[in-house]
């Protein structure tokens, strides 16, 4: 481990700090490679200073370049809202929108530790284990949680199911478009002969904010995102 353990370090100083020093809003951009074309996302995360505490709304927006605009003429809405605690982000809902489908929603009851999954106009209640996140969340939550050293288990849902995933923890410096980063990386430990594949790169110098990420997804399409921009903004009333 060349830096890891600086990690833990830069968490105990952020459990410190003020709440002026928290980032009132985070804008980020992405370029998107997949197997069939180019793209851009943009992400937005606004953290609010309510009752003594935090709430956090994240929204994401992709949406298909070029000849790929053709094939792709929709954008894809990604949306996550909750709370922020010491153990990180605890999501209230989440959603997914394609295009003009109905979306894919996912309500948290933390109180009854019920989660209901909304797809496809089925609706289904699963238990809702401590610490589940929704994929949006899960890309964010550690600039507010410590990462365990080397494996982290977490339930993760997309939206219409809920799974326990295992991640391995590694560090990697990457380059990117904005410059080299130290990152953090979490890649997800899929089944034998699984196509499925989702490894994030957080960067450790910079609020742990996600600066890429390369999945496979369930139409068995390859998309890698990288970031191309980011800025933070900070308010002293939030």
């Amino acid at each position: 481990m060349k830096f890891l353990p600086s990690i833990f370090l830069l968490w105990i100083l952020s459990f410190s700090v003020s709440a002026t020093e928290i980032p009132s809003r985070i804008e980020i951009s992405y370029a998107v490679s997949t197997d069939i074309g180019q793209g851009e996302i943009n992400e937005v995360m606004e953290i609010k200073h309510i009752n003594g505490g935090h709430s956090y709304t994240i929204n994401s927006e992709a949406q298909a370049s070029g000849v790929f605009k053709i094939i792709e003429p929709n954008s894809i809405v990604r949306h996550s809202e909750g709370t922020i605690t010491k153990q990180g982000l605890r999501p209230t809902r989440a959603y997914e929108k394609r295009g003009k489908k109905e979306p894919g929603l996912a309500v948290f009851d933390w109180k009854n530790h019920v989660i209901t999954l909304q797809h496809k106009g089925h609706q289904v209640q699963e238990k809702l284990p401590e610490g589940t996140l929704d994929r949006l969340s899960l890309s964010y939550n550690f600039m507010f949680a410590p990462l365990p050293e080397h494996h982290l288990d977490r339930y993760v849902t997309n939206g219409h199911s809920l799974q326990l995933s295992h991640y391995k923890v590694t560090e990697e410096v990457i380059s990117t478009p904005i410059g080299k980063m130290e990152t953090v990386v979490l890649t997800r430990q899929e089944e034998k002969n699984s196509k499925l594949k989702r490894k994030l790169w957080l960067a450790l110098n910079n609020h742990m904010l996600p600066v890429r990420i390369v999945s496979v997804e369930d139409n068995g399409r390859e998309i890698d995102k990288i970031v191309t921009g980011i800025n933070i903004s900070y308010k002293a009333d939030h």
